[in-house]
């Protein structure tokens, strides 16, 4: 009588699948490091010496206790606050104000971990520098790719020293960073014709601020104009989408007034019903020429060849529609998010140029990157990164010992009032209010004589001005040092 067959053992399987796991790692780590030998060894250099250059920038600007503006503040404690697990409440803008209902920046939250690991606004410079680094990294490897070792590296220098990036990191941190290199990605997926990637780095801009859901829906144009596919038209739906949720749902809802802060910044309204005097305000403004120059000879004049030229359009229609000066000129942080662009679209036009195999657009090629990096050099000696030339960039400010005894003096948690000077310093220890708000009565006030936020008359005695700003306190002074005074209230 035949006997069936034994049953495989069921755990047969198992040793394989456990080898399997490792094996999958291994392998997925090999094509990693394969993936990263593969990049051109110059775009590392270049993306490296210019992280360089900007991280000891801002190395020498945080030791000279240089405070440009109150954005490093500001953006520090919504780092601190989410390094908490917390909503963005950011009292320097106000007390229980929620950074959220200001610009929409959701992405922000990758601040978090950087700060639980250093909390310090310093950290924040860094963070910015690395991701203008990684920019310039996409960037310099597309122009190898496409353009070769001479014209990538002419290209890749000339972004990387970039009159927008290097104002950019003067002003400080700002949610731009996050922008800056997802605009690269983006636009180098779409010169090499890579759809998926083009849409899915295009479409996490709408999450780094509200206004670039503009720039998305322009790169969504482009994007179906290039490859002729509805996915560029889907990305614009997507950009428009939640441009309009956060302008209209979002920011109002969480904004303290219940509105959109800087809707009155562009009025609409008045465009309308005067056209012509609206198209008359547009083209008037010499910071606006200032501005427009600049991207030509930037770009070599060549980048207006390449359809990603219109990418740049929607930024520079808010800013030059806009009421507030300060957005028309090539200053800040604003003109941080149009570099990506204008160099790509200047090696996509160089490289469409090349291709041609007549000499006449071979030789404008060569003239455009050959402009842009003679741009760059020449415009250098007026941009930030000059100072690193000046053995006085480096020297650390006579008031920073005195400036860290007065942080010390500062128990943790309390509550202080001051200007911008100390605000990026004081924020890891203490929860800071800003001294142009009306917020509750602080623990300590801190009076700065070289501090301009106080304008050209801080108060000569603290105290006096502490109790005379909050009726019905008393303060006492608790340091007093090279122009600052503490105040410490006691009743």
């Amino acid at each position: 009588m035949a006997h069936p067959a034994p049953a495989p053992h069921r755990s047969t399987g198992r040793p394989e699948l456990r080898r399997r796991g490792p094996a999958r790692a291994v392998a997925l780590a090999a094509a990693a490091g394969g993936a990263l030998r593969r990049q051109p060894a110059g775009a590392w250099l270049i993306a490296g010496a210019v992280t360089a250059l900007y991280c000891a920038y801002s190395t020498a600007q945080w030791h000279r206790l240089e405070s440009p503006s109150w954005d490093l503040g500001i953006f520090t404690q919504l780092a601190k606050a989410y390094a908490g697990f917390d909503a963005p409440i950011v009292p320097i803008k106000g007390a229980s104000f929620n950074l959220l209902g200001d610009h929409f920046h959701p992405l922000l939250v990758l601040l978090g971990p950087v700060y639980a690991l250093f909390p310090s606004a310093f950290a924040l410079l860094v963070v910015q520098n690395l991701l203008f680094g990684l920019s310039v990294f996409v960037v310099a490897r597309t122009g190898l790719r496409e353009l070769g070792r001479a014209g990538g590296t002419a290209v890749g220098l000339a972004y990387g020293l970039s009159w927008g990036l290097q104002a950019a990191a003067a002003a400080q941190f700002h949610e731009i960073a996050f922008a800056v290199p997802l605009l690269a990605l983006s636009c180098e997926a779409l010169i090499r014709r890579r759809l998926a990637a083009a849409v899915a780095w295009g479409a996490l801009l709408v999450f780094v601020k509200e206004d670039l859901g503009l720039t998305v829906i322009a790169l969504g144009l482009v994007i179906a104009l290039r490859f002729r596919h509805a996915a560029g038209l889907w990305l614009a739906v997507w950009g428009a989408l939640w441009l309009l949720l956060s302008v209209r749902v979002i920011l109002p809802g969480l904004n303290s007034a219940g509105s959109y802060d800087y809707a009155g910044r562009v009025d609409a309204e008045a465009m309308v019903a005067d056209p012509l005097q609206a198209a008359a305000d547009f083209f008037s403004g010499a910071p606006k020429y200032e501005t427009a120059l600049l991207l030509l000879v930037a770009g070599g004049v060549v980048f207006l060849r390449s359809p990603l030229a219109l990418v740049l359009v929607p930024t520079l229609l808010w800013r030059f529609a806009s009421t507030e000066v300060g957005y028309w000129g090539p200053g800040w942080h604003y003109s941080a998010v149009l570099m990506p662009v204008l160099f790509l679209a200047l090696i996509d036009a160089a490289a469409r140029l090349r291709r041609s195999g007549r000499t006449l657009p071979r030789v404008l090629a060569g003239a455009g990157c050959a402009c842009a990096a003679a741009a760059a050099l020449a415009l250098l000696p007026g941009q930030s990164l000059a100072e690193l030339a000046d053995p006085e960039t480096y020297r650390q400010s006579p008031r920073w010992d005195a400036a860290h005894r007065l942080i010390e003096a500062v128990p943790r948690g309390a509550s202080v009032e001051t200007g911008v000077g100390l605000m990026a310093y004081l924020v890891p220890r203490s929860e800071v209010y800003w001294i142009g708000n009306t917020n509750p009565a602080p623990d300590f006030l801190l009076v700065d004589a070289e501090d301009w936020s106080w304008g050209t008359t801080p108060p000569a005695d603290a105290e006096a001005h502490a109790e005379e700003t909050y009726p019905g306190t008393a303060y006492t002074l608790v340091f007093a040092e090279d122009g600052y005074q503490l105040v410490e209230r006691t009743g």
